[in-house]
């Protein structure tokens, strides 16, 4: 209980919600990660997966890849970039977060596109849709409840995974928790703030996206959805 009270004084302290480098500033800092991450997975992950999965090709090669990036451990990955002309910061953190947004944006982005009905894309084609129409007009607002989950489950686990960003000095509400492992014993309120924090805003994301998830999905697939 002693670590509880002394992570509730130290939320109380103004201060160190408004000082630099304070909470404020840690969660500016996370969530423009987290956003650069996933936005830099979706435009590598999406074209990709949508393309592989109208030609019903290279299903092994999806899951190859969801493997390999699932594989290699996070701050393995921070560590190697951070030997490249990327350096410390910023940058190698996005693109090690994008690599981790990677897996469940393309791999719900190719299912998407196989779980469309061919006699779908039949009758589109006999309309006379060129492919481009198809594509935006039957196939992605037929594969937004894949692609919305895919999104959900990416930006979740960035969030949560960038608090790993404090080991190549990225920012991040992780700096928190390390800043209090830095200060030795007697601060463990800190270190249970920066978790509660970083928890908090997980939870936070991940109702944010199922709300945004259930507002772009069609009504007429939520309900073949229910009753499936």
């Amino acid at each position: 209980m002693n670590v509880i009270n002394e992570a509730i004084v130290w939320f109380n302290d103004p201060l160190n919600w408004t000082n630099p480098g304070g909470i404020l500033d840690r969660l500016q800092e996370h969530i423009e990660i987290s956003v650069m991450a996933v936005l830099l997975g979706c435009a590598v992950a999406w074209p990709l997966g949508i393309t592989l999965g109208r030609r019903g090709a290279a299903a092994g090669l999806i899951v190859l890849l969801s493997n390999l990036t699932q594989a290699v451990p996070v701050v393995a990955l921070l560590t190697i970039l951070t030997l490249t002309p990327l350096g410390l910061g910023k940058p190698a953190v996005v693109i090690a977060l994008a690599v981790f947004a990677v897996p469940s944006l393309l791999a719900n982005a190719y299912t998407g596109m196989r779980e469309i009905d061919p006699e779908v894309r039949d009758a589109a084609r006999g309309m006379g849709m060129t492919s481009a129409q198809r594509l935006f007009r039957v196939e992605l607002p037929l594969a937004v409840p894949f692609l919305a989950t895919g999104l959900r489950i990416a930006t979740t686990t960035v969030v949560a995974t960038a608090t790993l960003a404090t080991a190549v000095n990225g920012g991040g509400l992780g700096m928190i928790i390390s800043a209090g492992f830095g200060l030795g014993p007697g601060h463990g309120g800190q270190i249970l703030a920066g978790a509660i924090l970083v928890a908090g805003l997980a939870l936070l994301i991940d109702g944010v996206m199922a709300l945004i998830e259930r507002k772009i999905t069609p009504r007429v697939l939520r309900r073949a959805a229910g009753r499936s």
